[in-house]
């Protein structure tokens, strides 16, 4: 992995079936969520981003704050990113911003991300 820098970004793209939906509500016992993707499943994407891309293997999830604007539509591609907004080495913390948006930009979620980048090789140099 290359050294954590101010700016770097990943990004997921993905849409989900009503299968999806239907399958995490039959785990979660959630309500119905009226034809759209279950917030969780987006929330999921921001975790895959997170645990996988950016920082990487080795992250600890420390807080997360989501702000859903708008539903997001079922079998419709949703684009969901990360961004390193800040970086304190000395603590091994990571904060980041986290959005999920459509094709075309409408943004679907916004907010931010905590976490703990101890263990990511070659993280801090």
């Amino acid at each position: 992995m290359a050294r954590l820098e101010l700016g770097q970004r990943a990004e997921r793209r993905r849409s989900f079936s009503p299968a999806d939906a239907d399958q995490l509500r039959h785990l979660t016992g959630a309500i119905s969520l009226n034809g759209h993707v279950p917030e969780a499943l987006i929330n999921a994407l921001f975790s895959d981003l997170l645990g996988v891309d950016l920082p990487g293997r080795g992250t600890n999830y420390l807080k997360q704050e989501t702000e859903f604007l708008r539903p997001a539509p079922l079998d419709v591609e949703i684009i969901a990113s990360v961004e390193i907004t800040r970086l304190r080495a000395d603590k091994h913390l990571v904060d980041l911003s986290t959005t999920c948006r459509l094709e075309d930009g409408t943004e679907l979620a916004r907010g931010r991300a905590l976490v703990m980048a101890r263990d990511v090789d070659g993280a801090w140099g």
